[in-house]
Formats: structure tokens, C-alpha cells, sequence
């Protein structure tokens, strides 16, 4: 692979930068499926989804849950802006696993019910896949 291959991407909470680092190639959740984005992409703003983030650097892989916001891709600068960021190693299965069941017991009441039990059950669960190396 070339040696200028890579990119800037920055993770960033509403409470702190989580990441910044050059990387080679990123996945994330958008809205309505995986988007992946290498050096030279062209612009690109996204409403990203419920999943998880994959960004690969020079030998290693991080992975986060992230949970919503946007993504932009400007002059190979990727800029990704999320309510929350876990790092794979810091979720929890058993609090996961809480999460789920409690998730699935929640009350549907109206649209709004609905959507937040949806959310809720698809949070926990990606939670759940990454604690198991998904």
C-alpha cells in the first residue's frame, strides 16, 4: 500500500474527543447501512445509525459502539460526532445482557414507545456482539 494511504479521523462526544489518529480505512453504522471510507473519498456528510466502528490503523483495529450523530468527510479529514463512544473493551456483557432483557420488556404504548424499545433492544445487542469479538 502507498505510504501516504491514511487519513485523519477524529471520534468526538458531546463530553470529549475519544479519538484521533491517521487511519488507513473506517466503517461505521450510517442510518441505513455500513459506509466505509479510505483516503481520498470524496465529500460526504451522513446521519449515522446504532453500530459499530471499526477503524483500522497501521496494525491495529479499534473498535467503538457508537450511538447515532453525523459523520463528514472533507479533504481526507473524517470527522465522526456521536451522543456516546465505547471502546470494545470497556462494554460490559453482563451489563449488556441487563440491557437486552430489560430492553425487551419494555411497554409499547404508541410510535414513540415502539422506536425507543427498537433502539434500546438494537443498543444492547451490538453491545452484546462486541463483547464477543463481533
Amino acid at each position: 500500500m502507498a505510504k501516504n494511504a491514511t487519513f485523519h479521523c477524529s471520534l468526538l462526544t458531546p463530553e470529549r474527543p475519544v479519538l484521533e489518529t491517521e487511519a488507513r480505512f473506517v466503517a461505521f453504522p450510517a442510518h441505513d447501512g455500513e459506509m466505509g471510507v479510505l483516503r481520498n473519498r470524496s465529500p460526504l456528510v451522513c446521519k449515522l445509525g446504532i453500530g459499530v466502528l471499526r477503524i483500522e490503523t497501521d496494525g491495529t483495529t479499534h473498535r467503538f459502539f457508537i450511538d447515532g450523530g453525523f459523520a463528514q468527510v472533507v479533504e481526507n479529514k473524517l470527522s465522526i460526532l456521536t451522543a456516546q463512544a465505547r471502546e470494545a473493551k470497556d462494554v460490559d456483557a453482563a451489563s449488556a445482557g441487563k440491557a437486552l432483557v430489560e430492553a425487551r420488556s419494555m411497554k409499547i404504548t404508541d410510535d414513540a414507545s415502539s422506536a425507543a424499545r427498537s433502539n434500546a433492544i438494537q443498543r444492547a445487542q451490538v453491545q452484546l456482539t462486541l463483547t464477543r469479538g463481533g
